[in-house]
């Protein structure tokens, strides 16, 4: 029928479609909780992606930060070896408190004296920083001040002094060398 008139009622709608009807509401409504339930789960995920991000982006900056604060505060390793007063490369011994002392000699000021065997007098001896030779050669190179938050050591691996953190880096007047 194409045209109804304004006088016509509507029928009852038959037991079939009514069940129809509500089967259609029952799935519409299931679809509906569902899309909610995938919208809620999607902004969940999209929330801990973001904080997973956020962590990671904050954990790499503070990992590149005590990356870069340990290698500007890494202390430099230098070697020290013994010279003579004429700057020729001699024995570590000799510039050991331990050694000298043992040996009749003292310490002062950077310097180590032992008693020349036989005769009168003392022989000195004191640290370059940084210098080369070999024994019975003039060290070539270096500095005769220790220099400040090293550490130090000779090439047999003995610790001259310990830089680094809480160490003041000055050179000890007593040239007393450090335990390991």
């Amino acid at each position: 029928m194409r045209f109804q008139d304004s006088s016509t009622q509507a029928r009852q709608p038959s037991l079939a479609e009514q069940r129809a009807r509500q089967q259609a509401l029952a799935e519409q409504e299931r679809q509906e909780a569902l899309a909610a339930e995938a919208a809620r789960a999607a902004e969940k995920k999209s929330s801990t992606k973001k904080k997973i991000l956020i962590g990671t982006g904050v954990t790499v900056g503070l990992v590149g930060l005590v990356a870069t604060f340990y290698t500007v505060a890494k202390p430099e390793n230098v070697t020290a070896v013994c010279t003579t007063k004429d700057g020729i490369v001699d024995q570590d011994d000799n510039c050991d408190e331990r050694y000298v002392t043992s040996h009749g000699g003292y310490h002062s000021g950077g310097f180590f004296f032992i008693p020349i065997p036989g005769g009168g007098g003392y022989n000195s001896y004191r640290y370059n920083y940084g210098g080369t030779g070999t024994i019975g050669q003039r060290v070539s190179g270096g500095s005769y001040t220790a220099p400040s938050g090293a550490n130090i050591s000779t090439k047999s691996g003995k610790s001259v002094q310990r830089g680094g953190f809480g160490i003041s880096g000055k050179s000890g007047g007593s040239g007393k060398s450090g335990g390991s």
